[in-house]
């Protein structure tokens, strides 16, 4: 217990406590901060200085050092400086021991929101997943802490994505003015859910963060003792949300069945709530897909059964099934629950195989391609959206391998006008979606369109763009306007960032070369 606490207090950053420390939604507005990149682009520098840091890891500093010493363009060297470890600069807002308990919580909020949302604290982690094994005493016990936090949310809220800081913390509940008068079926407490948007993509993001320390460590016995036993009691919480969610509008004989999920709120945008009342267009039964209310943007879905998620959902409830089925021959899992994840996960990948693929007339022939959303009656939405999972982030989420034909294909018809959130301009060419709007496009995009490519000029390109596009601030904004670079939102988005710092790592183990050349 006490070996513990010191690692915790070891790696906290002073400023958890400090009132001096600037607040970083003020900091990351300075695009002049010395020293300035020497680059054509004349980053600024947006690390806070380490008494400021949230979380202080010399494994992480040491493989910035490195990598940017190897990376020839300065302008690029600065934005991989910058962004890699951000999420550890500015967004562990509370590192600790659950009551009674030598279970580690992380609290980790998304950014200039301090609420921690299930997809985007995974996702944060996850780019520092090449590290597990070389800072168990850091980056691991984020994991830990990340996983165990998430585990308690989900036992008591399933169907909820966003969340309020852990009572241990002593951290006060951020207002969210947004969820005045919402209507939530099941009900929720505000003084713990910061919103409760259903996106099948949380549940799914649990799972992978899962899934991804246990290859990386090895750790058994994290998952089979943590919270006595609670691991498989979160994931059993997950089948039974997912199983629920599997319900179709119509019985056999019409009747209009009773939804486990409704989500009623008062906006004037149509994509901050459901139709009909709080349900959600009408799905069809018999698909094997599981409803998502919102996207993994947190918009309303315009048909429930929407691909991207369920690809995610059903490739990382099967990662974990090896992992249940070890538990349970050791009597720390209910019997029965590893195939049941496995029997689920097959159900849910044949539904998408058989649901989720549309053909098209394409000149004289057809092509089949993935849809992004569907309703099982027959209607889909041909469409991809920035935030992850996506349609293209597919092989990144372990669906498939890039070069599959459905693929490639689908790649195609997304990264072109034929799909109505591809933003084309002078400026970057990227995915965006309904979040932000037409003419927005995402960098978050561009990242995964990199990650999903070996093609060295459509890498050179698009890293360009992203380079180019950062306005001096020198971190990835949310979005980015397709004519106007000085339009964009979010001065920062940890997530995105973190992302940007994982495909560098990509590019290093598996283009080198590309970053040897200059984006000037």
């Amino acid at each position: 217990m006490l070996f513990v606490a010191l690692a915790l207090f070891a790696h906290l950053g002073p400023c958890n406590a400090a009132t001096t420390c600037p607040d970083y939604a003020m900091y990351a507005r300075d695009w002049e901060r010395e020293p300035i990149s020497t680059g054509r682009y004349q980053l600024s520098w947006q690390r806070p200085s380490e008494e400021c840091r949230t979380f202080v890891s010399d494994v992480v500093d040491s493989l910035v050092q490195n990598i940017s010493s190897e990376i020839y363009d300065p302008d690029l060297a600065r934005l991989w400086t910058n962004t890699f470890p951000n999420t550890l600069d500015t967004t562990i807002k509370w590192l600790g021991l659950a009551t009674n308990s030598t279970d580690e919580i992380a609290f980790v909020v998304t950014g200039d929101i301090h609420a921690m949302w299930l997809r985007d604290s995974a996702n944060q982690m996850l780019s520092y997943s090449s590290l597990l094994k070389d800072d168990p005493y850091g980056i691991a016990m984020l994991f830990r802490g990340v996983i165990g936090l998430q585990s308690r949310y989900i036992l008591e809220s399933p169907y909820c994505n966003s969340f309020q800081p852990p009572v241990e913390s002593g951290l006060a509940p951020t207002e969210n003015s947004a969820n005045d008068g919402d209507f939530v079926k099941p009900p929720v407490n505000d003084s713990k859910v910061f919103e409760c948007k259903y996106e099948l993509d949380s549940l799914a993001a649990f799972l992978r963060i899962s899934n991804v320390y246990y290859n990386a460590t090895n750790d058994y016995a994290f998952f089979g003792s943590f919270a006595n036993g609670s691991w498989p009691k979160v994931v059993e919480a997950v089948v039974a949300t997912a199983k629920a969610m599997m319900t179709p509008t119509y019985g056999e004989d019409g009747f209009v069945l009773d939804s486990p999920y409704m989500f009623d709120r008062y906006s004037r945008n149509p994509t901050e709530t459901l139709s009909n009342g709080g349900v959600g267009e009408p799905v069809a039964n018999g698909t094997g897909l599981i409803r998502s209310a919102f996207r993994p943007s947190d918009d309303s879905t315009m048909f429930q059964f929407n691909i991207p998620s369920n690809m995610m959902f059903a490739t990382q409830l099967a990662a974990n099934v090896d992992l249940m089925a070890e538990l349970e021959s050791k009597n720390a899992a209910p019997v029965g629950l590893a195939q049941e994840m496995k029997d689920l996960a097959t159900t849910v990948r044949d539904g998408i195989e058989k649901h989720g693929v549309v053909e098209l007339v394409h000149g004289n022939g057809t092509e089949k391609i993935y849809a992004y959303e569907i309703d099982g009656f027959g209607s889909w939405s041909l469409m991809d959206d920035a935030n992850i999972p996506s349609l293209l982030s597919a092989p990144l989420l372990g669906y498939l391998d890039k070069n599959d034909a459905t693929y490639q294909r689908t790649r195609a018809r997304i990264l072109s006008s034929s799909n109505p959130y591809f933003m084309r301009g002078p400026r970057i060419n990227a995915v965006g979606g309904p979040h932000i709007g037409p003419g927005m496009a995402w960098p978050m995009a561009s990242i995964v369109r990199i990650m999903t490519t070996d093609d060295d000029d459509e890498i050179y390109t698009t890293l360009k763009e992203l380079l180019s596009t950062t306005n001096n601030f020198g971190l990835m904004h949310e979005s980015v306007s397709s004519f106007f670079r000085e339009n964009f939102t979010r001065y920062w988005f940890a997530w995105a960032n973190g992302l940007f710092g994982e495909m560098i790592l990509d590019l290093h183990n598996r283009k080198p070369e590309m970053l040897k050349r200059s984006f000037q």
